[in-house]
């Protein structure tokens, strides 16, 4: 078997993949990489998802690449806007030309003595096994599992005579013109679908089975829009993005400290829209708000729905499925044609990596996250993961310079291997994400756990992640650096260029 070798290899051609492909370009230039793609084709989620009106939850001059100016009117855009955005990105940049697709990353060892990882995929339908090495190894494969989203073993699903579709899954052939449909869910992806299904369905219903806070806000930003028209597009992106970041820190800040008052302020805002008792049964959650995800509603399409009685909601538990449609507790039947589940993602560590240190298999939730990137005595490894408050390419550019950084510093110092080393005896285990959403809570064990204190906690904070990761030390005392024996850096059997 042949095996290529590269300096970097990066797993997964999606937006934080193609962000890793850039920045390594640009800090790292003498460095060669290779980008092992899954599926076939660049995207990532916004190639996988083709539900009916797919957005981002986040403004573009946030979820956007720090490098490239988003330069569309909508700051809340639609799927295929971001798929083009990030194809856009590849193609101007040369990194299509790394991409290997239809790889699917498998396992990956690697010896302290060689200074490498050994990285094996499965390569097209005949899932032909393929190796490569490479000094460090840069996972961008997303937080969830590609191949199946989640819905609940409800009960009477087979009785029933209609479709059922989740919208990780959507057929391309789903006729729901003129039909009547349910919607299981009260998440980003239930809101979303119901009032784009709603302008041909002839009714669609949002079964939930509690409230989720949902905030109005303009599909377009008007001060973005006037800033490009009069200034260069890299000055007026980066003003409009600095304005978006801190105006959402400074809301998730007011949310955590007076979680009353701001609970109050979300909710009057969807009360000039649907009236006091409708808000009062369904849009007043139990949880305070951001102990889970806020909803987006670019504006304020759900509402206009609802009113106009295209769409209704329910709030209620499912007894069972029937022919007909859903039997609730209350003893009311749903009827529908379509019924989509919109009920979550599975989640799924690293998309599932078998690892292995010096012949020691990794379990990852009995590692501790450093710095949300890497994981303790895990060398030459680093995951891209986004935060749960803000959007999620605004952690992965640091996380991609921090890469950089720290390759740059090794060769510098002459050094092959950086780890992560937990010495500090009164650091104490938490969870790796401190969220309430469902999706967090049935998979939150399987996942390496973060510290009580710096560098292993994680703050869900930009301002924070900017201090250390972009102007704090490499070398902090915590990261162990080494370098094998001259006789054991021998080359690999082909070099990659």
């Amino acid at each position: 078997m042949t095996v290529e070798h590269f300096d970097v290899l990066i797993v997964g051609a999606g937006l934080s993949g193609i962000g890793a492909g850039y920045h390594l370009q640009q800090n790292c230039p003498g460095k060669s990489y290779v980008i092992l793609e899954g599926r076939e084709a660049i995207g990532g989620t916004w190639d996988l998802f083709r539900y009916p009106g797919i957005r981002s939850d986040s403004d573009m001059y946030t979820l956007g690449y720090s490098f490239k100016p988003w330069t569309e009117a909508k700051a809340i855009a639609d799927g295929p806007a971001i798929l083009n955005y990030v194809r856009e990105t590849a193609r101007e940049n040369g990194i299509d030309r790394h991409i290997r697709f239809n790889h699917m990353v498998k396992d990956a060892s690697w010896s302290s003595e060689d200074a490498r990882w050994t990285v094996e995929a499965e390569q097209g339908p005949g899932k032909d096994r393929v190796r490569y090495t490479c000094n460090f190894l840069f996972m961008c494969s997303g937080y969830y599992d590609y191949d199946k989203g989640y819905t609940p073993e409800f009960s009477g699903m087979d009785r029933f005579q209609g479709s059922i579709v989740h919208p990780q899954k959507w057929p391309e052939d789903l006729d729901y013109a003129g039909k009547r449909v349910i919607v299981i869910g009260s998440g980003a992806t239930a809101v979303t679908l119901v009032p784009e299904m709603a302008k041909d369905a002839s009714h669609v219903t949002m079964l939930q089975r509690s409230p989720t806070y949902v905030v109005s806000r303009p599909a377009e930003d008007d001060l973005a829009n006037m800033l490009r028209r009069n200034l260069p597009a890299k000055l007026a992106y980066g003003v409009t993005r600095w304005k978006n970041v801190l105006l959402g820190m400074a809301f998730f800040r007011y949310c955590r400290a007076k979680p009353e008052k701001a609970k109050q302020m979300i909710l009057s805002g969807v009360r000039e829209q649907l009236g006091s008792e409708f808000v009062k049964k369904h849009f007043t959650p139990t949880y305070n708000p951001w102990d889970q995800r806020l909803c987006l509603v670019p504006n304020g399409d759900l509402f206009d729905s609802i009113k106009g009685g295209n769409a209704s909601v329910v709030t209620d538990h499912i007894e069972t499925f029937t022919e007909k449609g859903i039997l609730l507790k209350s003893g009311e039947e749903l009827e529908a044609d379509v019924i989509v589940t919109a009920t979550g993602l599975n989640l799924k560590v690293l998309g599932g990596l078998d690892l292995t240190v010096d012949g020691r298999h990794v379990d990852f939730p009995q590692t501790m996250s450093y710095k949300g990137m890497m994981y303790s005595d895990v060398p030459n490894f680093a995951s891209a993961f986004g935060y749960t408050n803000a959007s999620w390419t605004l952690k992965c550019d640091l996380t991609c310079e921090y890469v950089c950084r720290l390759i740059n510093h090794m060769d510098d110092k002459g050094m092959k291997q950086a780890t992560p080393r937990l010495r500090d005896g009164s650091v104490e285990e938490e969870p790796w994400l401190d969220f309430a959403s469902g999706y967090v809570q049935r998979s939150v064990d399987k996942f390496p756990k973060q510290g009580s204190k710096k560098p292993w906690k994680l703050y869900q904070n930009y301002a924070l992640d900017i201090m250390a990761m972009k102007f704090g030390k490499v070398d902090d005392g915590v990261m162990e650096f080494a370098k094998p024996p001259a006789k054991a850096q021998r080359e690999p059997e082909r070099l990659a260029s």
